[in-house]
């Protein structure tokens, strides 16, 4: 099938458009990644050592042993009690004495542990910022199944702003002398760094 060269230039700007924010955000992120051992953690660091009621323990000892759903009732005790959110969706394992469930995020890790001999609750959760979070979402670490799939799409929005970018050039590059030297160029100077720089 032969595309017109207004249709290549329909499918360029249409890629390109759909793909700016994206772009935006994977090369700001690519620059925040490349320098991440220069870039001053900010960490926040929530706790929880707390003794819980009977009721809550009660819940725990009637789970069946192996993966469980952590209990509502946990949920809303480390909520009315700490202002600390626990998704509810949260699974984790009950061997019958200790409960435990973690559940890592975009720039974040957290975990809970329940004692029901000690009746003990301890909770940690680790918030390491914004720059964290993008970075996360840039890796496509702890985001969930649909980030995942957004990546893939935008991705293939790439190739197609590439490829038609391409053609254009192929179309132009007669009236435009310095087309394929600059295009040659920026293939050449990733080539000769890894060459060269990268061993």
């Amino acid at each position: 099938m032969r595309f017109s060269l207004g249709s290549i230039r329909q499918w360029h700007w249409i890629s390109g458009a759909w793909c700016l924010v994206g772009i935006l955000l994977f090369s700001l992120t690519g620059i925040t990644l490349n320098h991440a051992a220069d870039i001053p953690a900010n960490k926040k660091i929530t706790e929880i050592d707390a003794s819980l009621p009977a009721s809550v323990i009660d819940e725990f000892v009637a789970l069946p042993e192996g993966e469980a759903v952590i209990p509502d009732v946990l949920v809303d005790f480390v909520s009315d009690k700490y202002d600390v959110a626990i998704p509810a969706s949260v699974v984790g394992e009950w061997d019958g004495i200790e409960f435990y469930a973690a559940w890592p995020g975009p720039g974040t890790d957290s975990w809970v542990a329940v004692d029901s001999e000690l009746e003990m609750v301890t909770y940690e959760s680790v918030d390491r910022g914004w720059i964290s979070y993008f970075n996360d979402l840039h890796k496509g670490r702890n985001t969930g199944a649909v980030w995942p799939w957004f990546i893939d799409v935008f991705a293939v929005a790439c190739i197609i702003f590439s490829v038609t970018g391409l053609q254009l050039l192929m179309r132009h590059a007669s009236s435009r002398a310095s087309t394929w030297p600059v295009t040659v160029l920026g293939v050449l100077i990733p080539f000769v760094i890894l060459l060269l720089f990268v061993h």
